[in-house]
């Protein structure tokens, strides 16, 4: 069985598309939710389909022996960042190498970086007048949306469209392209 763990840190919408689409199949399953921050509604989620949530803090995240033990415990297949807003330590990016996959509200290399993520990316886009925007599954490295580029899906932007309209486009995207891209990178490295 191929063993997915998800990093959230906010509202776990993605979190519980992957799980629900991973939930009947024989091959993998999302084993776990991690997630950094004791409130999100990520948990909830993740709670109520039945996956066991590990919440942590900065320290354990920096430390080896608070997530790097649990994941090691774990012994993932593939790690997936579904709005998961901090950045990963050099450390568990070399122990989990080219096994930890993120997703980014825009297309990469453009709106990336420290800060650009959610609204901050919609607005920009906005602000910028561009034609197109969409998402970005890649590698995690040390560096903020500089790995690896998997998958990049777009949409057309209006000129009429407020960073909500981008927004509720790029959800779309998420929601229907990131499961089967994840699916895609498991059935290839199995």
């Amino acid at each position: 069985m191929n063993k997915i763990v998800v990093f959230a840190s906010g509202s776990g919408s993605n979190a519980e598309n992957i799980i629900k689409h991973f939930k009947n199949n024989n091959l993998t399953t999302v084993t776990h939710v991690f997630c950094n921050n004791p409130n999100a509604f990520v948990i909830n989620r993740a709670k109520k389909l039945d996956i066991p949530v590990y919440v942590f803090n900065s320290e354990d995240f920096k430390e080896k022996n608070g997530v790097h033990s649990k994941l090691l415990s774990i012994n993932p297949d593939l790690i997936v960042l579904a709005g998961f807003l901090w950045k990963f330590p050099k450390y568990l990016v070399s122990v989990f190498h080219n096994k930890i996959i993120n997703i980014h509200p825009a297309l990469l290399p453009s709106y990336g970086g420290k800060g650009m993520y959610g609204m901050h990316v919609h607005k920009a886009v906005v602000e910028n007048k561009e034609e197109k925007s969409g998402i970005t599954i890649h590698y995690v490295n040390e560096f903020y949306d500089e790995g690896g580029i998997i998958k990049q899906f777009d949409c057309n932007i209006e000129a009429t469209d407020s960073p909500e309209d981008v927004a509720n486009k790029i959800h779309k995207l998420e929601m229907t392209f990131f499961p089967k891209v994840i699916q895609n990178l498991i059935e290839n490295n199995a």
